[in-house]
């Protein structure tokens, strides 16, 4: 009888230690860094997939642009390329990698958003105002997402390393830290694509 109230003082006693030392909530909270990463990513499929479209809108009326539409094409294609799996958000090197690409597509974007203001048909055809509309709203989602993935790196980072947590990591869970996602060092803001009727 003594034997069986010591061994649920202590099954006890360790569950409460385990609940008590972060170690799931260190874990609830790579998850959700996980979650607003997979976010993120669904947000910039968003917009590789609105590009065929475009490029295709634009092609029709500025067929001579053709460097400009090739860039959009070839910068898409790495940014596709160019993937990071949850358990590579540690990874600096592959995230800045998968950053570039993305902030290449960006600037490809910017440039062909400036060869279409000198082209007036363009901007007042239907499906370009439309996909306009839907890239606008996609670059949103894009900003949104990833100040949520970094809140969630945020807190994850802070919860690793503070104690008792970090005692917890270091001792079972070996939670590595995760990269925030940066800013393309040459984009100060987001790629403007908001053109209205300038026309």
């Amino acid at each position: 009888m003594i034997k069986r109230i010591t061994l649920a003082l202590v099954a006890l006693f360790m569950t409460l230690s385990l609940t008590g030392c972060g170690y799931n909530s260190m874990q609830q909270q790579e998850e959700n860094v996980f979650a607003a990463w997979g976010n993120l990513e669904a947000a910039l499929q968003r917009r590789a997939d609105l590009i065929p479209n475009l490029v295709e809108t634009v092609k029709a009326a500025a067929s001579h642009e053709k460097d400009t539409l090739q860039a959009v094409v070839e910068a898409r294609a790495k940014a596709t390329q160019t993937r990071i799996t949850p358990d590579m958000l540690g990874d600096k090197a592959a995230l800045q990698q998968f950053q570039a690409a993305q902030g290449g597509l960006s600037s490809a974007l910017s440039r062909l958003m400036v060869v279409v203001e000198r082209y007036p048909e363009i901007k007042a055809n239907q499906n370009f105002l439309g996909l306009q509309h839907q890239l606008e709203g996609t670059e949103n989602r894009i900003n949104v997402a990833r100040q949520r993935y970094n809140d969630a790196v945020k807190v994850f980072n802070s919860s690793i390393r503070s104690f008792p947590n970090s005692l917890t990591n270091s001792l079972m869970l070996k939670l590595d830290r995760k990269e925030f996602y940066q800013a393309d060092p040459g984009a100060k803001t987001a790629p403007k694509v908001n053109f209205g009727n300038n026309s």
